[in-house]
Order: structure tokens, then C-alpha cells, then sequence
């Protein structure tokens, strides 16, 4: 199904909000678990619509992309331009890049044209820092904001969540992130925001919003940006950020304190306090994450944030008890009222994980016990391809482990790669045959050509095998002697399949059932169904000479005593009824039709045409 359109009612951001509920996003670059879990997230946030409206792949073209939302499965568009994008998406007002960081700054020059877009999240790390330095100045002078680079992105709870912001749906389930909090939240790294959604969860009411702003040395929006967005914000009540060593941003916030422009309570850390304990300048995993003066250390920062009146812990390990207290704080001030904790949705398991856990169990679609393909080599059966032509078993060993589940020795393997050989072909004049010929003249296909011949085989053409085999194996069971037999089908009114030839005759043999006949009698242990079918035949060739044992009958009869001298009466019988020895002419005529369609196709005859004049036309 396609993903719905919003029943939601888009509300009017205010200058502060970057997102809310209805928010829906660009995704830039096909990235399949990203989307995923950002769709994950809208269902246990009971979003009416998918944050994700459409997938901009600009290598590839556009389609229909596969994704679940809760446990339904839905379509989301995938375009090859943004711009077609936005024209069907009208709504769509953030765009998330995962462009490489060389392709990163023209997917949000892109961006840039299409007034809808107002943030624009760029994730790739290591963008050139003249070409950011142009983005950022050129996003100013157009209103934008840019969240990013290498910034694992930004949530807010209950409402949007930027790619794979939070982690897993476990750990956003747990962080609480499925419905809003007081807090606003703001740091350089992604990963420390993780670890801070979950601290602010264990202290507070949970988080409204937190961003990674990215590591890179000059990113797009600053944590003071931020910070002042959620002061002005009134569902926000107090502020929680992470500073790091290296750079002066921090002394903007520093300012703000001063200035009296952020009033809020603000619990705030500057990490990379141990990078005195090194005799040397140390560079962090961030491009910014470096001290290049002594302002720029984290404890300098830190101490001059506690003297602007920011809530500053004495280290890393009292920042969950710092943003406790100041919760309470604000919660005995009746600032914040908590409300009740809704119960978490549960989250539907992706089956093909469940299934590798082991967390649950599913009844095969369907079972094949005749072959395996899952080990080092296919095996037939229990028999390895390399053992098949080791031990040289044969077209009819192939077949008997295929069809009948177990290699039949050396006589009966024989006997099938005889059967193919018999029925392989019977001239061009025969229906299948034509219908070949017909198909190819036409300017089929092989594949084409011999279907149109194979779907002639039944009763009158090939057929009869199966029939005759049935018929017989019936007569003889029953106990009735062969005059009994021919007596029971005359009162049917039923012809005996395998029965009458148009051509052979007593006086002139299908040497087709002589060779056949001849060599059941010298290598099968017993065969009492072709003896009762030759008794049978003595009583109609003397009604009239052409009432022969044809082919079809002597290879159906002789396969059905071959089968009850390799199987129980009843497995035997159970291939006989299944229809299963039609599939001898089958696989034989197909090599005949196979024939016949490549000599048409030598022969390079003209296209065949009915004649008008080989028509009658009839009237009632």
C-alpha cells in the first residue's frame, strides 16, 4: 500500500519550532535502515502519517520503495530529482542529506533552491571547510538552518527524528523519546546525545528536543543557536547541553548568561577536561575537538560557563545529578507539572532478525525433499553432484532420485533412459509436433515454440501412459480376467488406453513396443501387469488386427510393474494416480519438439499461414 497522505492538519512552525508532528522529510541518497528507523520511530510516537514523504536518489530513477510503518507495509516514492520531488511534495520543509562529503555541499545547494526546504541536515563528515563556510553564509541571507555536518542529525519526542538519530527502537523506547519532555538538549557529538537522552530520561519528565550540531570545525547551527531557539520555546523548561574542547562557541553561551538572554536553567558540561593530563596537545575524534589556546580548553570554558550562572557539574560523572536537581527544582516550583507516563506501544520485530535470534518460529512456504542446495555442493537426494557423475548413475538414476526419491538400480535406470529414447519423437505429423512446427514458422521463441506442443499432451496424445497404467493396474487388482476387463469397458462405453494403433498392426509391429517388451522380459524380476495386458491383447487383435499394445500402453504398464517391484504396492500406486508417468513424455517429447523447432529454424521456411481456402465454413 502507498503511504497515506496526512489526515493531520499541517500546523504553522513558529520561528523557534524546526518540527512537530507533521514534519515530513526528503531523504537524500537511498538509505534503506535510516528510513526504516525513522519510520519506526513515527509508530511509537502514533504519528498519523511517515516522517519520510519521498527518497531523493539522483543516481538512480524514479520508482516505488518498500518500507513498513508499524506493522503495515507501504510505498514511498523514490525520485531521481529533488525538485520533481518537491513539486508533489509540497508539504516537505526538511531535507536530510546522506550525500558523501564531496557530494554533500551541491545536494544542499539543491536544496537551497527550493524555498519549501528550511532545514537542511547534512550528515557526512569531513565536508571542506571553505565550501561550509559558504553554505553556512549563504543559508543566513536565505533563513535557513543548517544542522550539520557529521552530525548523526536530532529528534524531537513524539514527533519527527532525523535518520538514525537515538539508536535502535529499544533504546529510544527506553529514552522515553516517544512522547515530549521539558527538556531541550544540545551538544557537538551524536553519540554523547544517545547517552544524554537516556540520562535525561532516569532524571527528568524526558526530552523535548535535542540536536547534534556535528564535530566538523565549522558547522551549520551553533549550540547557541539552538539554546535560544528553546528559550524562546514555552514547551521547553530547562536547558541541558554538552560543550567541547577546542573552539570559543562556548563563550557565546558564556555571553548569553551574561546579557541575561538565556534565563532558563541550563545544566551544562564541557567535555575533554582530561586533555591536561597529556604532555601534548591532543586532537579528539572531533575536527574541532582541539585546544589551540588556553580559553579553549574544556576546563576553561567550564569555569567561566559556573560564573555566568550556568548549572556546571564538578564532572561528567555528576551531570545526571546536576539535571536532577534542577528538575526537581522546577517541578517543587510548579514550573513543570509531570504527567502521567503512557504506556510504551510495542514495537513489531522485523522477522528476518526475530528469525536469526530465534525469537520465533514459521512453517516452511513450502518443502522440497528431493534436492539441497544450502551446503557446499547441490545434492540429489543424499547424493552429491560429484558423486553423481563419479559414480556414473545416469539420465535414469537423475530421474529415479527426482522423481521417486531413491537411486533404483542399474536395470531400472535403463528402463526410464530406454522410455525417453522410445517416446523422444514420432514425426512432424503427430499435434504436439505440429503445434512446434506451426509456433516456430510463426517466429517463436524455443521456450514458446515448445510449450505450444507440450500442451497438446492428454488422453489422445501422450496421455495414455498415465491412463493406461491406471486402467490396467485396476483390472488386474480387481481380479477380473481379460475378456471381463474388455466386457466392463465395452458397457462404459470407454476406449482401453493403450489399446489400437492407426497404422501398426499385429501383421506389421511398432518396433517401438517390441524393444520395450523385450527388455522388461529379460531384465525385470517379474511382470505381471504386461503379461495380463498381452493376454488382453490377444482378445482384441482377434476383434481386429490394429488392437495392438501400442506405446503408450506398454510403457505405462511396464513403468507401473517396475514401480511395484521397487515399491510398496501402495507408494507404487500413489505415482501411478498422481499422474506422475505422463512426465516420461513429457520430458522425452520434449526433446523431440526441441528438434523440430531447430530444423524449422535451419530451414529458414516463410512464416506459416493458414490458407483462406483450407477453411469450410459451416452454417446450422
Amino acid at each position: 500500500m502507498a503511504a497515506k497522505k496526512t489526515t493531520q492538519k499541517k500546523t504553522e512552525k513558529k520561528s523557534y519550532e524546526l518540527f512537530d508532528k507533521t514534519t515530513q522529510a526528503f531523504i537524500y541518497n537511498r538509505q534503506v535502515a535510516a528510513t526504516q528507523r525513522m519510520l519506526d520511530f513515527d509508530y511509537v510516537s502514533d504519528r498519523e502519517t511517515p516522517s519520510v514523504a519521498a527518497i531523493i536518489n539522483p543516481t538512480g530513477k524514479d520508482g516505488l520503495e518498500k518500507f513498513f510503518f508499524g506493522p503495515k507495509e507501504i510505498l514511498i516514492p523514490v525520485f531521481k530529482s529533488m525538485k520533481d520531488a518537491a513539486k508533489k511534495h509540497k508539504n516537505v520543509d526538511v531535507m536530510i542529506s546522506f550525500a558523501s562529503f564531496r557530494s554533500a555541499p551541491k545536494s544542499v545547494e539543491e536544496a537551497f533552491e527550493i524555498k519549501q526546504l528550511k532545514t537542511i541536515v547534512v550528515i557526512a563528515e569531513g565536508v571542506p571547510e571553505r565550501r561550509m563556510k559558504e553554505l553556512i553564509a549563504k543559508a543566513k541571507k536565505l533563513d535557513r538552518v543548517i544542522i550539520g555536518p557529521a552530525t548523526v542529525g536530532g529528534i524531537q519526542a513524539g514527533a519527527f527524528k532525523i535518520g538514525n538519530t537515538a539508536g535502535t527502537i529499544d533504546n529510544i523506547i527506553e529514552s522515553k523519546l516517544g512522547r515530549p519532555g521539558s527538556v531541550g538538549f544540545v551538544s557537538k557529538s551524536g553519540g554523547l546525545s544517545n547517552e544524554a537522552y537516556n540520562i535525561i530520561a532516569r532524571n527528568t519528565d524526558g526530552l523535548y528536543e535535542g540536536i547534534a550540531i556535528g564535530g566538523d570545525m565549522y558547522p551549520g547551527s551553533t549550540l547557541m543557536d539552538h539554546l535560544m531557539r528553546y528559550e524562546k520555546n514555552p514547551k521547553v523548561k530547562m536547558l541541558v547541553c554538552l560543550g567541547e574542547v577546542g573552539g570559543v562557541d562556548e563563550y557565546n553561551i558564556v555571553e548569553a548568561l551574561d546579557k541575561k538572554k538565556i534565563k532558563k536553567p541550563l545544566v551544562m558540561w564541557v567535555t575533554g577536561t582530561c586533555a591536561k593530563a597529556f604532555k601534548t596537545d591532543v586532537q579528539f575524534g572531533h575536527a574541532g575537538a582541539k585546544a589551540d589556546a588556553e580559553a579553549e580548553t574544556a576546563d576553561a570554558k567550564n569555569k567561566a560557563l559556573k560564573k555566568a550562572g550556568a548549572i556546571v557539574p564538578n564532572s561528567f560523572d555528576d551531570y545526571a545529578l546536576k539535571i536532577n536537581q534542577t528538575y526537581k527544582k522546577l517541578v517543587k516550583n510548579g514550573k513543570i507539572k509531570p504527567g502521567p507516563e503512557p504506556v510504551a506501544p510495542i514495537m513489531p520485530a522485523d522477522y528476518a532478525k526475530a528469525m536469526k535470534a530465534g525469537e520465533i518460529r514459521k512453517p516452511s512456504s513450502f518443502i522440497s525433499t528431493i534436492s539441497d542446495e544450502r551446503g557446499e555442493e547441490l545434492f540429489y537426494g543424499d547424493m552429491a553432484i560429484s558423486d553423481v557423475f563419479k559414480k556414473d548413475i545416469g539420465l535414469g538414476g537423475v530421474l529415479s532420485i527426482l522423481w521417486f526419491k531413491k537411486l533404483m538400480p542399474r536395470y531400472a535406470c535403463k528402463f526410464i533412459e530406454n522410455v525417453l529414447m522410445v517416446v523422444a519423437d514420432h514425426g512432424p505429423a503427430v499435434s504436439g509436433a505440429h503445434n512446434t512446427i506451426v509456433a516456430t514458422r510463426a517466429g517463436k521463441d524455443l521456450i514458446s515454440s515448445l510449450v505450444s506442443g507440450l500442451l497438446c499432451i492428454g488422453p489422445r496424445f501422450g496421455g495414455a501412459i498415465d491412463g493406461a497404467a491406471q486402467m490396467f493396474s485396476s483390472a488386474y487388482d480387481r481380479g477380473l480376467t481379460p475378456q471381463e476387463f474388455i466386457d466392463e469397458m465395452k458397457a462404459k462405453g470407454v476406449n482401453i488406453q493403450g489399446i489400437g494403433h492407426r497404422v501398426k498392426s499385429v501383421h506389421n509391429p511398432d518396433m517401438r513396443v517390441t524393444v520395450m517388451k523385450n527388455y522388461v522380459k529379460k531384465n525385470f524380476k517379474k511382470s505381471p501387469l504386461l503379461d495380463y495386458a498381452l493376454e488382453v491383447e490377444k482378445l482384441t487383435t482377434s476383434k481386429r488386427d490394429n488392437l495392438i499394445l501400442n506405446v503408450d500402453g506398454v510403457i505405462g504398464i511396464c513403468f507401473a510393474d517396475m514401480l511395484r517391484n521397487e515399491f510398496p504396492k501402495n507408494v507404487a500406486d500413489e505415482y501411478i494416480n498422481m499422474g506422475a508417468l505422463n512426465g516420461l513424455f513429457v520430458l522425452g517429447r520434449s526433446i523431440g519438439f526441441m528438434g523440430h523447432h531447430m530444423d524449422q529454424k535451419r530451414l529458414k521456411q516463410p512464416m506459416y499461414r493458414h490458407p483462406w481456402d483450407d477453411i469450410l465454413y459451416m452454417k446450422e
